[in-house]
Parts: C-alpha cells; sequence; structure tokens
C-alpha cells in the first residue's frame, strides 16, 4: 500500500494586519519573469492566515503553510517566525 506523501507549499511573508481574533493577514513576494521583455518584477499576494494564540504581530515575518479550509477565506497557518518586527 503506497502512502500519499505530497508536501504541502510553503512560503515566508509579512505580517500586514493583526486585527482579527486568531487570522493574520501576509503580504508574500514573489519575483516574476515577464516572458516577452525578460524583465524581472515583483507580484505580491496578500493571505490571511491562521493563528491561534495571536503571537505574531504587525512587521514580522513569518512562514506560513497550506492546511484545509478553516474559514472563508483561511487556506494558510503560520509555523514559524523568521524575524520579529519593530
Amino acid at each position: 500500500m503506497e502512502k500519499n506523501t505530497t508536501t504541502k507549499r510553503q512560503f515566508t511573508g509579512k505580517v500586514v494586519s493583526d486585527k482579527m481574533s486568531k487570522t493574520v493577514t501576509v503580504k508574500v513576494d514573489r519575483t516574476v519573469l515577464h516572458p516577452k521583455y525578460h524583465k524581472r518584477y515583483t507580484r505580491s499576494t496578500k493571505m490571511k492566515a491562521h493563528d491561534e494564540k495571536g503571537e505574531y504581530h504587525t512587521g514580522d515575518m513569518v512562514v506560513i503553510e497550506e492546511c484545509k479550509p478553516l474559514s472563508r477565506d483561511k487556506r494558510w497557518r503560520v509555523i514559524a517566525r523568521v524575524t520579529k518586527g519593530i
């Protein structure tokens, strides 16, 4: 019997809002190469992530991991803090 060994996606981003209870908004930046002009530019996405204890605040750099849907918008969970914000 084979095990399903899919790895969950992980991103590093900056917490831009912690005003909700048990939820933080994380801005994830990624570099994209333009298909025609071959110039690199930055695209950003804001994702809502679950923060059970409310320990992450605005300005923190965090690692988020994919999880099952927790609400209408939340599909991510904060797993670690990389650096503390100001």
